[in-house]
């Protein structure tokens, strides 16, 4: 083991061609960086939860059946919980969407709301209906 004497006291050398670099430049040399880019976002992603689409029984099916006949007769105001599925992975979420139906589209098995939203019949959970 040396214990550098022989050029502990010698000065600090200082190029003739190069200026000084700065503290602020000589730490960025040593600031982090992303070598994975995008790792982060595929850890979150991986992590976020989906719900799976639930399966409705024949009376609940029945159930709704009957509210969209009373929607397509003129009581319009409605709060609808559908599901919403994901569109990176399996799943998704059940969201409510809530105003009034601009139609009710049998041939395309759609509800139509008045504000453009368009939402699957075999996606619906439930139909709420609003005071007018």
């Amino acid at each position: 083991m040396s214990d550098y004497s022989s050029i502990i006291n010698h000065p600090h050398h200082q190029s003739k061609t190069r200026p000084h670099m700065s503290m602020t430049a000589r730490a960025a040399q040593f600031s982090p960086f992303a070598a994975l880019t995008g790792y982060g976002e595929a850890v979150e992603e991986t992590g976020r939860l989906t719900d799976e689409k639930i399966i409705l029984d024949e009376d609940s099916i029945e159930e709704l059946n009957r509210k969209l006949n009373m929607i397509s007769q003129g009581k319009s105001d409605v709060a609808i919980t559908h599901f919403l599925p994901d569109a990176l992975k399996m799943g998704g979420s059940y969201i409510i969407s809530s105003g009034s139906v601009k139609k009710i589209d049998a041939v395309e098995n759609k509800v139509i709301m008045e504000d453009g939203t368009v939402i699957p019949i075999e996606d619906i959970f439930d139909i709420s209906f609003l005071e007018q």
